[in-house]
């Protein structure tokens, strides 16, 4: 069941996504060679926690870290660890911050040093698909509008979107109706509302759209090896416009 929020509720959830894009500014001078996967996690715990925040992450279905860290062919869902970030390396963050009870979530890639053409043009157009999903996102459209824009916009550009995993409902929980896929999927396709509170996160990868998950139960990579790119928004659906709450403000 879709929960609707109130404008005190959306107040709320801004407030967590301010602090998630601080935290990523923040995060974003450390994003060098030689760093570990498992020290960017530390650092972006102390600074939630500094802001009377909390990661919302950690814990979750046991999941045992503030961050997911997921580098080159993994998709989504990298344990942080004792693993160094490398020249050349493509890097998605992802992470929730929950604040006086309310949730926002949100997801970046970044390219560590200098990047192929490739992998620039990977990172480029699934921030560009992310765009064409919220450019769907209005009391004028439907759910079926946001997958449209993020899966049409990735074939013109050649890359595949994941299928398994797909954005979703946010604010109250970190997942809540509707699930919103990335593709033209069958099934209802609800018209939006005021009050509807979305983490669109489009997941593009350059080569084949299947995946497989790894024996640790979490890192999910591309089934062929090739590199992935992932990002999010929360966003909030209002009366007369679209209000993307994860934005640095």
């Amino acid at each position: 069941m879709i929960q609707l929020k109130s404008h005190d509720d959306i107040q709320r959830i801004r407030d967590a996504g301010h602090i998630l894009s601080q935290t990523l500014t923040y995060l974003e001078a450390y994003l060098t060679e030689n760093i570990t996967t498992g020290e960017l996690d530390s650092i972006a715990h102390d600074f939630i926690r500094k802001k009377q925040a909390t990661p919302t992450f950690l814990g979750y279905f046991n999941y045992p870290a503030s961050l997911c860290v997921s580098i080159n062919n993994q998709v989504i869902h990298g344990i942080p660890g004792s693993r160094k970030l490398c020249k050349g390396d493509i890097v998605s963050i992802d992470l929730g911050v929950t604040y006086k009870g309310y949730i926002a979530d949100a997801a970046k890639t970044y390219g560590i040093g200098e990047i192929t053409a490739e992998n620039k043009k990977l990172i480029r157009v699934t921030e560009e698909c992310l765009q064409k999903g919220i450019a769907g996102s209005s009391v004028k459209h439907r759910i079926g509008d946001i997958s449209l824009g993020i899966f049409s916009h990735a074939q013109e550009n050649g890359f595949q979107v994941v299928r398994e995993y797909c954005g979703h409902g946010v604010g109250f929980a970190l997942h809540e109706d509707p699930q919103i896929f990335n593709y033209p999927a069958a099934g209802p396709n609800k018209k939006l509302r005021a009050g509807m509170v979305l983490a669109i996160e489009p997941m593009l990868n350059r080569g084949t759209w299947q995946v497989r998950v790894l024996e640790d139960g979490w890192t999910v990579i591309t089934a062929d090896g090739k590199n992935s790119a992932h990002f999010e928004h929360t966003i909030a659906i209002l009366d007369d416009h679209t209000e993307i709450l994860t934005a640095i403000p």
